[in-house]
């Protein structure tokens, strides 16, 4: 069964195998949950191409506030599937592959495998290394990719399509341009500086 009755995910391969059981590409003609999926680790039974499209529902959130709101998507599932879905055209045309095969390794390339917590000790408290479980992996990278493209279409004449296509694609290849492994990279620093 294909996404949408357009792209294949059977022949689609996650090689972390970290994130192999966490990134869910089962075939499904409508991507839509309806939000009845809930529970222990219920991220990992929700398609990752409809995970891309909830967080585009309030791209611009940062921390605890809504930093930038604007009408390009207020919560409509058919105007951020409509968003993922011309992005995923953008990069079939840019790299003559599945686009779904191409986000995959957008997430695998940009997902950190260290982070750093603070932990107190005597009344200090010192940044300490952990490691950063697949779930969280995934998520954090998808956040990131719409932080990106986000950022990079606010305010500007590049269109949200435009701008989630390059970043799943800068991504993909591991190129600094993408927010998401900029961010990788200065996470990973900071955890080796902090064992």
């Amino acid at each position: 069964m294909q996404i949408f009755n357009l792209y294949e995910s059977d022949d689609v391969l996650v090689e972390d195998p970290g994130l192999k059981r966490v990134i869910n590409l089962r075939g499904k003609i409508v991507l839509k949950s309806h939000g009845k999926i809930r529970g222990k680790f219920a991220n990992t039974k929700i398609n990752i191409v409809e995970r891309l499209a909830n967080l585009l529902s309030v791209s611009g959130h940062r921390g605890k506030k809504h930093t930038i709101m604007t009408k390009k998507a207020a919560g409509k599932y058919c105007s951020n599937m409509k968003i993922v879905l011309d992005a995923f055209e953008i990069i079939q045309k840019k790299t003559n592959t599945n686009p779904v095969q191409v986000l995959v390794k957008a997430i695998e390339t940009a997902s950190p495998r260290e982070e750093i917590t603070t932990i107190e000790y005597g009344g200090a408290k010192y940044p300490q290394a952990v490691d950063c479980s697949p779930s969280r992996r995934v998520g954090l990278t998808l956040r990131l990719i719409v932080h990106g493209a986000y950022d990079k279409s606010f305010g500007s004449k590049t269109k949200i399509e435009e701008a989630l296509a390059n970043e799943i694609i800068f991504a993909s290849k591991g190129a600094s341009e993408s927010l998401a492994v900029a961010k990788k990279n200065e996470m990973e620093k900071q955890a080796n500086s902090a064992r």
